[in-house]
């Protein structure tokens, strides 16, 4: 009797370790918390097809689940099933709008897998406004304080950078919110804005006259823009990129994760993801399941110590 139910057990865990020695074996969802044409949207949608391959052929299949500040999307990502299946492509709105009360879901409910890439902020106008320079563009907030508008996703990246240009600045702009990029976009592109959180994809526009970039948010100037002047360079010390990921759900085994860790950083040396990050504006930036989770840690308190000095705290 002992000796069968050893056996039983025996073929228990060899089934169980089976499932997920054949994972994945069926499509991944990968969360996209904004609409698609959104520049998460836009780098999450490259990497998939590297994860793909990475992961032996097994289809990645984005879902655009936008809503309320990237929150609808954290949400359903949070409650999906803990085996692999559901990934979550975040950035760093996940801080801030846990800090100033949007949401309850914070970088904690999940596991972390990997970070992909960082894309430096730039000061962006629509060309409808008279400023060439951010010379030019302060000193026009400071004579019309609160009335120059910047589109942004309250609570998130969008919303952050321009309020540390603010700070740096000592200027006040007059927020108008959208959900996501491709909204804020619209919206500059048609005039009904000032300003915006740009970045190097929309450097076409600014070629074609459609849009202009005012300054960089990067350490170094760009080389692809290299006659748009860093923040830094011109006095303001804002140093400012959006980060993004992938997260998993809270309790996905430890084997699935690791296989997905693993996977990620082939997908990350992709050349054909390299090209099209480079043609983005944006950095491959590779961070291993304990690197990724102490950059959280780390760029969670600096959402929360900027949501406290703006006075936006809310938990």
């Amino acid at each position: 009797m002992k000796i069968a139910t050893v056996a039983l057990a025996g073929l228990a865990f060899c089934a169980f370790t089976n499932v997920h020695a054949a994972y994945p074996d069926r499509p991944i969802k990968m969360i996209v918390p904004w609409a698609a044409g959104g520049d998460t949207d836009n780098i999450f949608r490259p990497f998939a097809p590297a994860l793909q391959k990475a992961l032996g052929g097994a289809t990645v299949v984005i879902a655009n689940v936008g809503g309320a500040s990237g929150t609808v999307g954290a949400r359903e990502a949070k409650s999906a099933p803990a085996d692999g299946y559901t990934l979550y492509a975040v950035h760093d709105y996940i801080h801030s709008t846990y800090y100033i009360g949007l949401t309850d879901v914070n970088y904690w409910d999940f596991e972390p897998v990997c970070l992909i890439s960082a894309t430096p902020s730039i000061v962006t106008a629509s060309p409808k406004t008279k400023w060439t320079t951010m010379k030019e563009l302060v000193d026009d907030a400071k004579a019309r304080s609160g009335q120059i508008s910047v589109g942004a996703t309250l609570g998130s990246t969008s919303h952050f950078f321009p309020a540390l240009v603010e700070k740096a600045a000592g200027i006040k702009f007059k927020y108008i919110s959208y959900d996501g990029l491709a909204q804020r976009m619209n919206a500059i592109l048609g005039g009904h804005i000032d300003l915006t959180d740009g970045n190097l994809t929309q450097k076409g526009k600014v070629d074609a006259g459609q849009l202009k970039f005012i300054a960089i948010a990067s350490e170094q100037r760009s080389p692809e823009i290299p006659n748009t002047p860093t923040l830094k360079e011109l006095g303001y010390n804002v140093v400012y990129s959006v980060s993004r990921g992938l997260l998993a759900p809270k309790g996905t085994p430890a084997d699935i994760l690791a296989k997905l860790e693993g996977s990620c950083a082939a997908a990350s040396k992709d050349p054909a993801f390299a090209d099209s990050m480079k043609k983005q504006g944006t950095d491959v930036r590779y961070l291993d399941r304990k690197g990724y989770l102490e950059f959280l840690k780390q760029n969670d308190t600096l959402n929360k110590d900027l949501s406290r000095e703006l006075g936006i705290l809310k938990r």
